[in-house]
């Protein structure tokens, strides 16, 4: 939006015209997303609390957490807004993927905050079921992924390249579509397993979406993409406003997520963080390296698949307790080591991704 009245402005006045370049509009919208979050936490804090939404926490789960019962949440709002208003401030928009991103945050986002209302407000503990809200969430993906696939302008928007090789990639049809619908139901879903601990979720989240938006900037920079041998996606570049004011909301959000939180993200901050991430790297084309950078989801989701397929199959489980980072306090491991240990895994996996940009 400041986009086009900068441009305006820029006719009388000739410094506006700094306004375009796009590294200056992504520092921007780290630091308004962050102020934002900062700023408004305390009172979201309080108002979460005077309205009684507190979690509720699983009797059958550690000990440890049972004593986080009553904590605020849906805290997610915040980060959402904050992200929103950063990206509609300082992004083009008239930019496709910004407003495909837009609209997946807002709509998975949406999915999750009714969720969140039934189980903290109108005290239905099951929420929206599995089933209903893998529905929504089928429908809003694959609304996505077909969008994508029908406005593609060039061969490279719709090609799967494997990082480390020069020339290895698959120019993938309409398995595109298939792909790219499990692209983000998949890592929504992951996300959410993973927000189980005081800032667990949020900071994965904040490094694996700077990471992606140092990859949209170099995919959407021809002379860059053209020397590292990526893929060149004309437009991408405008997603470093999206990626850098996600990074901003989370770390406002983790001043008051950290442990112990005063607040936490709720299905309403998880799912639509996780949908956007998994968009945001179909986009940029780089999804076996936005596999490994979000290792940790990976590992939540699969422990929890894992699990479940083990006790019908065996009756035996795998982990004392799934998703993966339960498993290690029931181990013994006190929540501030698993998180902080989790979160020196994810820094390496996002070193390990932005690594392959160059070694191909």
């Amino acid at each position: 939006m400041l986009v086009w009245l900068a441009d305006y402005l820029q006719n009388f006045i000739s410094i506006f015209g700094v306004v375009k370049y796009l590294t200056l509009r992504g520092i921007l919208g780290v630091l308004t997303a962050l102020g934002v979050s900062m700023i408004m936490g305390p009172w979201v804090i309080r108002k979460l609390n005077s309205l009684q939404i507190g979690q509720s926490i699983r009797d059958d789960g550690p000990e440890s957490h049972l004593s986080k019962s009553g904590t605020p949440t849906m805290g997610g709002t915040l980060i959402l807004f904050a992200v929103i208003l950063s990206t509609v401030l300082w992004s083009d928009l008239s930019n496709r993927y910004v407003i495909v991103v837009l609209f997946v945050t807002i709509s998975f986002g949406l999915i999750g905050w009714i969720d969140d209302y039934r189980k903290v407000v109108e005290k239905n503990s099951k929420g929206l079921s599995a089933k209903v809200k893998y529905i929504w969430q089928s429908v809003f993906g694959f609304l996505v992924a077909v969008a994508l696939f029908v406005t593609a302008s060039q061969p490279e928007e719709t090609t799967l390249y494997v990082p480390f090789f020069k020339n290895v990639f698959f120019e993938m049809g309409w398995l595109y579509v298939v792909f790219t619908y499990f692209m983000i139901v998949g890592f929504s879903n992951a996300v959410n397993l993973t927000d189980g601990l005081d800032g667990l979720a949020i900071m994965p989240t904040v490094m694996v979406g700077s990471a992606l938006g140092i990859v949209a900037y170099l995919v959407g920079h021809a002379n860059f993409s053209s020397y590292l041998n990526i893929p060149f996606i004309q437009g991408s570049g405008e997603l470093v406003v999206y990626c850098g004011a996600l990074a901003g909301a989370g770390l406002g959000f983790l001043w008051f997520n950290t442990y112990p939180a005063q607040v936490f993200m709720g299905d309403v901050g998880a799912l639509s963080l996780g949908a956007a991430l998994g968009v945001i790297a179909v986009i940029v084309r780089h999804e076996i390296v936005f596999f490994i950078m979000s290792g940790i989801f990976v590992m939540e989701a699969a422990s929890v698949i894992l699990q479940v397929a083990s006790f019908k199959l065996t009756g035996k489980r795998i982990f004392r307790m799934a998703p993966l980072h339960h498993h290690f306090e029931l181990k013994g491991w006190p929540e501030p080591r698993v998180i902080v240990r989790f979160w020196i895994i994810t820094v390496m996996l996002v070193l390990l991704g932005l690594a392959t940009l160059k070694l191909r």
